[in-house]
């Protein structure tokens, strides 16, 4: 039997891990599974958790008020690091992109235990766009044993980069088997904000932004843009989901607060996420998690980025790349409001990010 440690602490780190940790508990005969979270995302993480009725063996709580990347860094590690000591694992097991990831990978090398890497292979091609996101991919790839990529793409940038076919294994992105196990589920929605969103007749744009380096007037630009892209179309409701980092709320509340069109909602748990995704008809956003759930859900995404690592969804047509110039925001999104054709073309084309069974490629390749 295989002792697997899983590491996460963001809520997207949660929602893709979640379908491995599942999967993994499925085989008791084959695997002891540990959880440990860092807490890199304290309430939003701790929402997924509840979720997916998970509950971690060992929780670091790392994050404190204005904790910079490195004490972040080195208080992940100094916490990992003698849980390693006293659980032994075969594999450690973390996902994508985060400081957390990285500070996983950098603790199970220090140990020699072997690290499998969840959605390996993501690039941009610019180490400091995303920041710090890019570096830590590529960190955490010289660590790993195992890649377990999510597109032929990723695991065609990993081929470039020197990784060995016989350790990358294709299989999907876990976070369409989480989106279409919870889009399938009915929920009760106690928020009733978001309740009254759901019930709303006007069509929706679903907003989100948060990503470090539209920090400023990047973001300016994005409220103004949807400000004035409501104000265009009467029949539309914006809700945009406030992240709550005050650098981006100081921005945007002044741009956006009290208009009737207008809603500011709280970053929203899991589930009622979903459901918003599933309303929308356009997607607006910054978010890497965000670009592969909602074209999942039939949804064209605006990516507010000057650059992705998820190009596929790009080279599908079920997303647009359109940074976060005020005209070309404003110009795209009106295009996919007022012309059908068009908005058909994205909607209807298929998502290049899964079939909902990646969990399982991955523990049949760590079995």
């Amino acid at each position: 039997m295989k002792k697997i440690l899983c590491v996460f602490g963001t809520r997207p780190d949660a929602i893709k891990m979640a379908p491995v940790v599942l999967e993994l508990q499925r085989r008791p005969e084959q695997f002891d599974v540990k959880v440990a979270v860092t807490g890199q995302h304290r309430e939003m993480l701790d929402q997924v958790l509840s979720v997916f009725a998970i509950q971690p063996d060992f929780d670091l709580n790392i994050m404190q008020h204005g904790a910079n990347l490195a004490q972040m860094t080195t208080r992940s590690l100094s916490g990992l690091d003698p849980i390693l000591d006293s659980v032994k694992p075969d594999w450690v097991l973390a996902q994508g992109d985060t400081t957390t990831t990285f500070v996983a990978a950098l603790a199970a090398f220090y140990h020699q235990s072997r690290f499998g890497h969840v959605e390996a292979g993501l690039r941009t091609g610019n180490k400091y766009d995303p920041f710090p996101e890019e570096m830590n991919r590529l960190l955490t790839t010289r660590l790993a044993t195992l890649h377990f990529a999510p597109t032929q793409e990723s695991a065609d940038n990993l081929t470039a980069e020197g990784v060995a076919d016989k350790d990358i294994v294709l299989t999907g992105n876990t976070v369409i088997d989480a989106l279409l196990n919870v889009a399938a589920r009915d929920h009760e929605i106690p928020d009733p904000a978001i309740q009254e969103i759901l019930s709303d007749p006007r069509r929706v744009i679903l907003v989100t932004a948060h990503r470090r380096e539209n920090w400023g007037e990047p973001m300016a630009r994005i409220g103004r843009s949807v400000r004035a892209l409501v104000e265009q179309n009467p029949d539309t409701l914006a809700v945009v989901a406030l992240h709550r980092n005050p650098i981006v709320r100081e921005t945007l509340l002044p741009i956006l607060q009290n208009h009737p069109q207008i809603r500011l909602i709280e970053p929203p748990d899991y589930v009622p996420f979903v459901k918003l995704q599933q309303k929308a008809t356009l997607v607006l956003t910054d978010s890497g998690g965000v670009q592969e759930e909602a074209p999942s859900l039939g949804k064209p995404v605006l990516v507010l980025r000057e650059t992705t690592e998820r190009p596929e969804g790009v080279a599908a047509g079920t997303a647009k790349l359109v940074g976060t110039d005020f005209d070309a925001i404003l110009s795209e999104a009106t295009q996919l409001l007022t012309n059908h054709n068009a908005y058909a073309v994205m909607a209807k084309t298929v998502s290049p990010y899964g079939d909902g069974k990646a969990a399982v490629r991955i523990a049949d390749a760590l079995a």
